[in-house]
Parts: structure tokens; sequence; C-alpha cells
């Protein structure tokens, strides 16, 4: 396998390097990262190119200006496809998904088309959440999963391992989400698709340094965009409950 792991940034010049270091630790095989940094004001960019000094295996895409999630997705994927990369994974930047579990999240998708990193599954949690935001996250969820009728417990995390060609068969020029709402698209889509998913548990950690993204404006947005998503979409003929497993 050749695995890419994209890693979005604005602001985490706190947690980068040492994520990176990390990653590094683990000697996964012909892993690489491709660091996508929106122009962070705090000289995140800066400690991404002197890790790609560092590490050959690190690949940097700077962009002029913060547009989403969305849209430093689609950059890292499309990098990623042009590096041959055969397995692709998404995680945070600021050391909220322990990257011990990166060769769980890769080893599942011998069986799978796509492993998510699953808080809501049996063995999956969160670690330093208030009541508030662990009730939003569920309500998101469940939200997500019922407007969508897709029958993933986590629709909104970020830590996962897709095939490349998954991702190749998407129309990424045309997503409907630039923000947050992307992960739900992106899983929504996946399983629309006809392929195979799978949720493997994972405990997610609020990050120590830094500032959450999270605002009461993205769960607006994420509200008004899953409508929007199902809405715009043909009546889907998904698989049966069967092909989303736990592990």
């Amino acid at each position: 396998m050749k695995p890419a792991v994209i890693i979005p940034t604005y602001n985490e010049r706190g947690n980068l390097e040492q994520l990176v270091t990390r990653i590094f630790g683990l000697s996964v095989p012909n892993i690489f990262l491709i660091i996508v940094d929106d122009n962070s004001p705090d000289g995140t960019g800066a400690i991404a190119d002197a890790l790609a000094v560092k590490y050959p295996e690190v690949s940097v895409i700077h962009r002029q200006k913060k547009e989403g999630l969305g849209k430093a997705y689609v950059a890292g994927f499309r990098r990623a496809f042009d590096m041959g990369a055969d397995r692709i994974l998404t995680m945070d930047a600021d050391c909220s998904h322990d990257p011990d579990t990166i060769p769980v999240l890769i080893n599942a998708t011998q069986d799978a088309d796509l492993a998510i990193g699953s808080r809501y599954i049996a063995g999956g949690g969160t670690k330093n959440w208030n009541l508030v935001r662990r009730l939003i996250s569920r309500l998101g969820n469940f939200y997500a999963r019922n407007v969508l009728g897709v029958p993933i417990r986590d629709m909104t995390t970020g830590f996962r391992c897709y095939r490349a060609n998954v991702l190749q068969s998407l129309d990424l020029d045309h997503l409907a989400s630039g923000g947050y709402v992307v992960l739900v698209e992106l899983a929504y889509k996946t399983v629309r698709a006809g392929f195979r998913v799978c949720e493997v548990p994972i405990l997610f950690t609020e990050r120590k340094s830094g500032d959450s993204k999270f605002s009461l404006h993205i769960f607006l947005e994420a509200y008004k965009n899953i409508l929007k998503l199902r809405y715009q979409s043909q009546k889907a003929n998904f698989p049966a409950e069967k092909s989303i497993k736990s592990n």
C-alpha cells in the first residue's frame, strides 16, 4: 500500500510538529503526508515547510485564503492522486485524533472501501468535552443519519481512510458542501455509490493547544446544508444496513 495522510491546517503552530513526529514514529510503510495550509496568520505554513525539509515524505500545499474544509480536502485529494496514493486518510491537525489508529484504519480497508474512525460505536467515545458539545455532536449525527438515510453512526468524524478509487469515482469538483458538512457529504455519497463502509472505534480527545474551530455558525450551516444535500439528490437506493460494519 501507499497511504497518504491529508492534514488541513489553520493556526495549528502549537500542534503540527508534534503530530507529524508521532505519525512518522509509527513506521507505517510508504506513508507520506500532505499538509494543506490556508495561509495561517500564526505561521503554521512556515512550520509545515520546515517539516517538509526535515521529512522528504511531507508535501505542503499553500492556499491563499481560508476557503473551507471541503476545498482543502479536494486540494489534498488531488495531490495524493498525483503522487500515486492508493489509500487516503484525513485527520485533524490538533492532536485530537490518535495517530496510533492510522494503521488500524488502513488495515480496515482490506475489507472495506472506507474506514471511518467512529466515536459512536462500542469502544469509541470523546474525552474532555462538556455536556453541550456532546449533545450537539450526538444530535448532529442523529439528524444527518436520519435525514440522509445512512446507517453510519458517526457521519461527522474527520478521521477516515478511503481507498483512492472511491474518491476518484466521486465528482469532487461539484461537492455541495464547502465547510465541515463535506464530511457528511463524502460519507453519504460513498454509501450511495455502493461502496463498503466500516466503522472503527476511536477516542476523540479535545485539543490542548489552539482554539477549536467549532461554532454556532458551523452548526446552523450543517443543519441547512444536510437538508439541501438530501433534497438535491435523487432518492437513493442504499445498500442493506449490514453493509455498514463496526469493528
